[in-house]
């Protein structure tokens, strides 16, 4: 498994660095460090020549942030796997990475979870820090956006599920709402995966703010 690493901090890459190559020995496939950066610009460019399976970057940098650099790394090779590592927890930030396609944004402080994250975007998965999956809902719905988002490939059930899923609802309090069992209220929710090819209620919640209207 291949790793680009972006950070404008040395001892964060040589951080990264250690914590990739130590995992390698508990792991069939190897992972290596396949280059590094400490500026967007850098990113773009060591993207297209090492072709990585996945890209840690920071946000903050000189030349050009993370988020740009996604946003170019994303329209030229759209199916690149980029996971935010940073220190920052700020709206706008966690807003555009979600809206440009990155497959997960985690804080420094949180290094125990950098390696289960990327297997798991390697797993086709998006991870997102428990910091970012509680502010989730604050930063994309309003009283103005209360309404039921309408997505055409589902019901007008579905589309009320995958608001009270998005409202961080349980499958007891989604029951009580929509006056249906809790099997199945568990049964819409698999199709609704199976419809959008998702795989979890994360993903479903991520899913409903990106498509906001």
């Amino acid at each position: 498994m291949r790793v680009l690493v972006i950070d404008d901090d040395a001892l964060v890459i040589n951080g990264l660095k250690t914590i990739i190559e130590k995992s390698t020995a508990q792991r069939a496939e190897p992972f290596s460090v396949v280059g590094t950066g400490g500026d967007g610009r850098i990113a773009v460019d060591l993207y297209r020549e090492t072709q990585p399976d996945i890209v840690l970057m920071d946000i903050r940098m000189p030349e050009m942030d993370g988020i740009e650099a996604g946003k170019l790394i994303l329209q030229e090779y759209p199916q690149a796997r980029i996971v935010y590592l940073t220190t920052f927890l700020e709206d706008d930030y966690i807003t555009e990475a979600l809206r440009i396609g990155a497959k997960g944004y985690l804080l420094k402080t949180d290094f125990e979870s950098i390696i289960p994250a990327i297997e798991a975007v390697m797993n086709n998965h998006q991870v997102f820090g428990s910091d970012i999956i509680a502010r989730i809902p604050d930063l994309f719905l309003s009283e103005e956006q209360a309404e039921l988002n309408d997505f055409p490939e589902l019901n007008e059930k579905e589309n009320e599920l995958i608001y009270w899923v998005a409202e961080g609802l349980n499958t007891k309090e989604i029951a009580e709402k929509m006056h249906f069992s809790e099997g199945t209220i568990r049964n819409y929710l698999s199709i609704i995966l199976d419809k959008l090819n998702l795989r979890d209620r994360t993903q479903l919640a991520i899913y409903y703010f990106k498509h906001l209207k």
